[in-house]
């Protein structure tokens, strides 16, 4: 007879995976917890102007989706996600240049979602990754957790260098290449069109996917828009294109979507129907909703008339702010502008100094795979009006001493 111990004394549970101990948190998080206090004018954040959303719109689209089909807006929904909304989505892709049809696309929760289904669907532990250097930080974040080894492609202020990637890939043999070639995260640069033609080659010729983000294009200020590299010709059967609703309509949605392959598409659908089964419908459907009763394109294009303004009094005020010798770049759009300090600055060591000023920006250092080069900094220039910027640089220069 098996006698229990009525008070036994409580064993250690399993540790969490290796993976959970190995990965640490968001830096740009962890900043944006210290800075929530609103006397801060933060720099940091990737967050988009929310006196710019359409609140009267976005109201109006799930007030008519809860008024007249609330049944539908609030039962589960397939996977792939709402046809009405993947229509609209394939219709918009297709104006811009790549043919695309509903089924070609699957709605997710973000197209940060879209990057972990891809890591699920794609990687095995040891596989090679190779991602811009510097590179978005949450891709980072997706592809360790995946148990991939990260390598970073060297990059100039024309973005990855279609030379050096395809050494890279004859010398690692990786999986896959991660690129947002269009106003970079962190960098704002803008990937030029022949190195686009390149890139698409190197991954026809060596065998190759490139997931290719694209959730700042339309925030363009000035210049040509360029094709997508999922539309350059021998680019159609490996290439993955990520877009979102966060920065063109409100990140609160967690609205995003991929488009691929059909066979990675399906493999993609099962890693998310494991992951949360669908996206919310009313979150679909009122996007829907929204995309047939509004223009979009023109809510865009004034929001990117204001970030334009954002983005030239940063650029005025740099010169002052920043130490001497410092350099930084101009976007053409999106939302960030990258600066290197002189090399004796260390912008993560600056940082604390620099939030007791009640001013915030990101260290470059988090944004490498690599060896980081910790005189970067990025700074966030939409959240701001003109005036808070130019208060906000002030302060960033008092802090750098």
């Amino acid at each position: 007879m098996t006698v229990i111990d009525p008070a036994p004394v409580p064993a250690a549970l399993p540790p969490l995976a290796a993976r959970a101990r190995a990965i640490g948190g968001s830096p740009v998080r962890d900043i944006l917890a210290v800075t929530a206090r609103p006397e801060v004018i933060n720099f940091a954040g990737g967050l988009p102007a929310p006196e710019l959303f359409d609140t009267t719109g976005i109201a109006a689209a799930y007030q008519a989706v809860l008024t007249e089909t609330p049944a539908r807006a609030l039962q589960y929904a397939t996977t792939e996600g709402e046809p009405v909304l993947r229509t609209a989505l394939a219709e918009r892709t297709s104006v811009r240049g790549l043919p695309t049809g509903p089924d070609d696309l699957l709605v997710t929760t973000g197209s940060q979602q879209a990057l972990s289904l891809l890591a699920t669907a794609l990687l095995e532990p040891g596989d090679v990754v190779l991602v811009e250097s510097p590179c978005y930080l949450a891709a980072l974040q997706v592809f360790a957790f995946a148990g991939a080894r990260v390598v970073g492609v060297p990059s100039d202020s024309d973005g990855l260098d279609p030379e050096a990637l395809d050494e890279l890939v004859v010398r690692e043999r990786p999986k896959l290449l991660y690129t947002v070639p269009t106003f970079q995260n962190p960098t704002g640069r803008t990937l030029p069109a022949d190195r686009r033609a390149a890139v698409a080659a190197v991954a026809a010729r060596r065998g190759l996917w490139i997931v290719e983000d694209d959730p700042y294009g339309e925030l363009r200020f000035e210049g040509e828009r360029l094709p997508w590299i999922a539309a350059q010709e021998g680019a159609a059967d490996r290439t993955v294109l990520l877009g979102s609703f966060s920065k063109v309509m409100a990140p609160g949605l967690r609205l995003g979507w991929l488009r691929a392959p059909a066979a990675l598409l399906r493999a993609c659908v099962v890693a998310k129907q494991a992951a949360d089964l669908h996206t919310p419908t009313v979150n679909q459907l009122a996007a829907a909703r929204y995309l047939a009763d509004n223009d979009l394109d023109a809510h865009v294009a004034r929001v990117a008339g204001v970030y334009r303004e954002r983005r030239d009094a940063m650029l005025e005020g740099l010169a002052n702010a920043l130490p001497e010798e410092s350099s930084w770049e101009r976007p053409e759009g999106g939302m960030f502008l990258w600066a290197r300090l002189p090399e004796s600055y260390d912008t993560t060591e600056l940082v604390s100094r620099v939030l007791r000023q009640d001013v915030a920006y990101v260290p470059g250092a988090p944004f490498y795979a690599g060896a980081p080069d910790r005189s970067t900094m990025r700074l966030c220039f939409v959240t701001q009006t003109p005036g808070e910027i130019r208060e906000g640089l002030r302060r960033l220069r008092k802090g750098l001493g």
